[in-house]
């Protein structure tokens, strides 16, 4: 089924993000093939180049590992590169762009620190 990609980040940092979801639900088993290219182009209904340069992207972050003529495998310890994939880009975009956020509205760290704690 298509995904409906936003306008906010490019579509094969999207795709990345799809995939990532997979893997965290469990969809993508580490070690197993995951689809193709060309299946992942028709399941989301776009093109192959914007898929591989997705897959691209996962295999330089040693999250999926290719096969000669078997296609893309899961990495064993995908999970952890995940992770770790997500506490980087929580770092270097949302947590600057959350900080920029509370400046503008005049929210202090202490405010955020008694909302995470009490809830209020």
């Amino acid at each position: 089924m298509p995904v409906d990609f936003s306008d906010n980040k490019p579509i094969y940092r999207q795709i990345v993000d799809f995939s990532v979801g997979r893997i965290l639900t469990g969809e993508w088993v580490p070690g197993n093939r995951i689809p193709s290219v060309r299946e992942l182009a028709v399941e989301l209904a776009v093109n192959t180049h914007t898929v591989l340069k997705a897959f691209e992207f996962l295999q330089t972050e040693s999250i999926i590992q290719p096969k000669r003529g078997m296609g893309f495998y899961l990495a064993e310890d995908a999970l952890e590169k995940v992770n770790s994939l997500r506490r980087r880009d929580f770092f270097e975009t949302t947590l600057p762009a959350l900080k920029a956020e509370m400046e503008l509205l005049g929210i202090s760290p202490e405010e955020v620190a008694h909302f995470l704690t009490h809830g209020e």
